[in-house]
């Protein structure tokens, strides 16, 4: 999630487009995990070199055991998790079609491979 994160904020750079997308969500949760707000991260990304610099900037900062347990938590959620699947689906049409225990992660990849295809 690191990584599609640091590429929205990219994209929300001055010049960037971040079309569809945006913070408020999976992006949000992970910044809670770290500890950190979001104009914070994106100054990080701004000035970073590459997302490495981010990653360890982040590895850094945040407490080891809450990342822990964001990762746990995260990989195990499913599209039957998702509280509101009609707001969800909208925002992921990629993923209206995937079975309910379709692990998230899968179903962001899905969908932006179809948002991307071609």
């Amino acid at each position: 999630m690191l990584a599609r994160t640091i590429d929205k904020l990219r994209a929300s750079l001055p010049g960037g487009n971040m079309g569809v997308y945006r913070i408020p969500g999976f992006s949000e949760a992970l910044l809670r995990a770290i500890g950190a707000e979001e104009e914070e991260l994106r100054g990080v990304v701004a000035r970073a070199a590459n997302d490495d610099e981010v990653a360890a900037w982040v590895t850094a900062r945040a407490d080891p055991a809450r990342l822990e347990r964001y990762n746990d938590r995260s990989s195990k959620r499913t599209i039957a998790d998702v509280e509101d699947k009609p707001d969800f689906f909208r925002r992921y049409p990629g993923t209206e079609k995937l079975a309910l225990d379709t692990p998230l992660f899968d179903a962001l990849d899905k969908d932006d491979a179809q948002m991307f295809a071609g």
